[in-house]
């Protein structure tokens, strides 16, 4: 079965840089590593899309319509419809003063983060920097490797994987959801209470809800469970309890 435009699929692909063969990123723990790129606090899945909805580039997310499920595909990204090409004027000589002042120790190859933007530091002499705001993907063409995996058809499948695309650290079993026509209310797992931007993502869950499923209400629901106690019937100890202190008198 082709993708067509507004289908939910999940897809596993290997991205590299065309002209070194490079892995810049991947869905796939395995060539994560092999590209040398692994990070251990990244989640390794197939990655969710409603295809036409510009959640990856563009011209990605055109070359996707007509793709068959499970069958492997290479699609070539050039500069333009990537990252767009390299522009000089991005390139800025900076007096190293100004990365002491923001604890920066500057060096060739390092990547920064100065006055809020990202760069990479190109060189290093006579107290002056030379700084690259360019992306590291500007003037390279992108090869995608990709299979797409499944077309998601069932709605609760589509409702988790909507809720799951805003909050990936924590397993969307643990959600407890109860789905009506035109509501759904959606219980947070208390370890999810507190990742940073749960707010955020808790917005955006909603409208994505309500844009792709068509939900009128959709609510939110925050649980706290009470500490189970001790064998000797005391409550465990909490962070900061200090251990082996005496009662006071």
């Amino acid at each position: 079965m082709p993708v067509k435009k507004d289908d939910f699929i999940l897809v596993d692909y290997v991205a590299k840089i065309n002209e070194t063969g490079a892995v810049f990123d991947t869905t796939i723990a395995e060539d994560a590593k092999k590209g040398g790129i692994f990070k251990d606090d990244t989640v390794y899945e197939h990655m969710f899309v409603v295809v036409g909805m510009g959640w990856v580039l563009k011209k990605l997310d055109n070359s996707l319509i007509g793709v068959e499920v499970d069958k492997k595909t290479t699609i070539e990204i050039p500069p333009e419809d990537g990252f767009g090409l390299r522009d000089p004027a991005k390139i800025r000589t900076m007096p190293v003063g100004k990365f002491r002042r923001q604890k920066i120790t500057p060096y060739p190859g390092a990547q920064i983060e100065i006055d809020g933007k990202p760069a990479v530091i190109r060189s290093v002499g006579a107290g002056r920097v030379q700084v690259d705001f360019n992306s590291p993907l500007a003037g390279k063409t992108l090869v995608y490797d990709l299979t797409v995996k499944k077309i998601v058809e069932d709605n609760l499948e589509k409702i988790k994987a909507l809720i799951h695309r805003r909050i990936s650290n924590v397993n969307i079993e643990k959600f407890n959801l109860n789905v009506a026509e035109k509501e759904i209310t959606i219980e947070i797992p208390e370890e999810a209470l507190y990742l940073q931007g749960v707010q955020s993502a808790k917005r955006g869950i909603a409208s994505d809800l309500q844009s792709f499923l068509s939900f009128e209400k959709v609510v939110f629901t925050e649980v706290f469970t009470k500490p189970s106690q001790s064998p000797s019937g005391e409550p465990p100890k909490q962070d900061g309890d200090s251990a082996g202190t005496q009662p006071a008198p």
